[in-house]
């Protein structure tokens, strides 16, 4: 649950996901149709040249997709694990932040099929990413 009067998932998500606090992801919305989350630019987070690292863009795209998995669970789901992610990279990110959108594209009784687009402050794609997710039985 989200502190009392708030809609800031934020709090919650680092709670089940610590990585995600160490990256510095903040959640921007949190529903079954669609789960967003953004990593700003940081120079710790950098490759070569000052581009997003891609690994700190895909950890942003797992992040999403996972909530987004987890927010369509079938009941008496327990939770959801990666089992295999697709990404395209279409370009960098040097400034700013990258913002994850994920979508539910299957929600079957054992997985769970998520896309997820990241685009930069820009609004232009940086990566589609698409992921399957193994629902835990409870």
């Amino acid at each position: 649950m989200t502190p009392e009067g708030s809609d800031d998932w934020t709090p919650v998500i680092h709670g089940l996901m610590p990585f995600a606090k160490t990256l510095a992801i903040e959640v921007v919305r949190y529903t079954p149709e669609e789960v967003r989350a953004r990593l700003p630019w940081s120079p710790e987070l950098c490759t070569a040249g000052g581009a997003l690292h891609g690994g700190a863009l895909m950890s942003l795209a797992d992040t999403a997709g996972g909530a987004c998995a987890y927010l369509n669970l079938p009941e008496g789901a327990q939770g959801t694990t990666t089992i295999e992610s697709k990404t395209n990279f279409l370009r960098a990110v040097r400034s700013g932040f990258a913002e994850a959108t994920s979508r539910p594209l299957h929600t079957g009784r054992t997985v769970i099929v998520v896309e997820t687009d990241v685009r930069d402050d820009g609004d232009r794609l940086i990566a589609r990413i698409t992921q399957s997710q193994l629902v835990l039985a409870g």
